[in-house]
């Protein structure tokens, strides 16, 4: 699924994707799997389960920043 992050706090370490479908989704910042400084505006690409979003993938820059650090 993809969405936008719209929010995101550092104090609390979480914030709300909006899927492209209008849903929206409240993640931990511990379930972005390449984070890449400010998140707030990201385009992300993310699997749902139990109503909660998981293997989050920032997707900006080349695809060397979107996928180099997975399985690192």
């Amino acid at each position: 699924m993809q969405g936008r992050i719209t929010k995101f706090s550092n104090t609390v370490g979480f914030g709300v994707i909006e899927a492209e479908n209008g849903s929206k989704y409240r993640f931990a910042k511990t379930e972005i799997l390449n984070l890449n400084g400010r998140l707030v505006g990201h385009t992300v690409d993310f699997e749902v389960a139990a109503r909660r979003p998981k293997d989050i993938i920032l997707m900006t820059g080349t695809p060397w920043t979107a996928f180099g650090g997975i399985g690192a």
